[in-house]
């Protein structure tokens, strides 16, 4: 990683923290995505105390919303032109109804389109790349998301709580999927991976009853931070997955998909419906 330029979103805490500082001490330059100043900030710190030779950076947004998404990202391109690797983390589960000001449902505002405006945005850096890499944060939950009929519109993603996280991670993985037959022949790499349940903030700020289920999961059966991140952090950085696109791995070993998760005509309605709400698109084959 000595010399490379990492992408990372949801990285002031959690496993995205602890694969930005694994990365960095490999010699990585890493650019934090943050919605926080002060955690992004004291995250930028420790980055550089784990590689003091190397100027990282530090972008500020919202990626909970649209208009922050496609912001951030061109300030990125705009700054970074050769990214080796893009890592879309930023996540959360959401209790309740509530809506973002731009009317979305949280979950598939955060957890699926922040990942498709800034890798579809980014794809000009990554092309500059000799060889990259986009990593997407899904999850196996997306076994228990609900079914959708066919030619599903745009009011069928926007869902609440438990329900909309796990259909956002099914869309982490079709999304996964379409970018890699669309980037097909290049030397541009797509993979999702599940973390496993992991004791990090992640759920923290989510209602009843998801808040309180996924703290005693956490006490239970959760695994550290750094096990969390080591999926993540070998599918950005190891050459034994080079070449690889297209897959969904857990524990550095390929996962088990949903029925719906290989559904490929799901995943190109769910990539018609982002194009059009984003206005980004990248066509079959190019």
């Amino acid at each position: 990683m000595q010399g490379k330029t990492v992408v990372v979103t949801g990285a002031t805490g959690g496993i995205g923290a602890v694969t930005a500082l694994a990365l960095a001490a490999q010699g990585a330059r890493i650019v934090l995505v943050a919605r926080d100043a002060g955690r992004g900030a004291a995250m930028l710190a420790r980055l550089q105390s784990a590689n003091p030779g190397v100027r990282h950076a530090l972008h500020i947004a919202d990626l909970g919303l649209v208009m922050h998404q496609h912001a951030v990202a061109q300030e990125i391109l705009a700054a970074e032109p050769c990214i080796d690797v893009l890592i879309n983390n930023a996540g959360a589960a959401f209790g309740g109804a509530a809506r973002t000001a731009e009317g979305h449902a949280r979950s598939f505002a955060l957890n699926h389109l922040a990942y498709f405006v800034l890798a579809l945005h980014l794809l000009p850096a990554l092309r500059a790349a000799p060889a990259a890499r986009v990593v997407n944060t899904a999850s196996r939950a997306h076994q228990d998301a609900p079914t959708l009929p066919r030619g599903f519109g745009l009011d069928s993603l926007q869902l609440d709580g438990w329900r909309g996280y796990a259909l956002s991670k099914l869309g982490n993985i079709w999304f996964t999927r379409v970018l890699a037959r669309r980037l097909a022949g290049s030397h541009i790499s797509v993979n999702a991976l599940h973390p496993g349940f992991v004791a990090t903030g992640f759920g923290d700020g989510a209602g009843w009853p998801v808040r309180p289920l996924i703290g005693l999961l956490k006490r239970l059966v959760a695994r550290t931070p750094e096990q969390g991140a080591d999926t993540m952090t070998w599918l950005a950085c190891s050459p034994e997955v080079a070449g690889n696109s297209g897959g969904y791995w857990h524990d550095r070993a390929a996962g088990a998909l949903s029925a719906a998760a290989a559904d490929d005509a799901q995943a190109e309605r769910l990539w018609e419906l982002s194009a059009q709400l984003t206005g980004l698109d990248l066509p079959s084959g190019r």
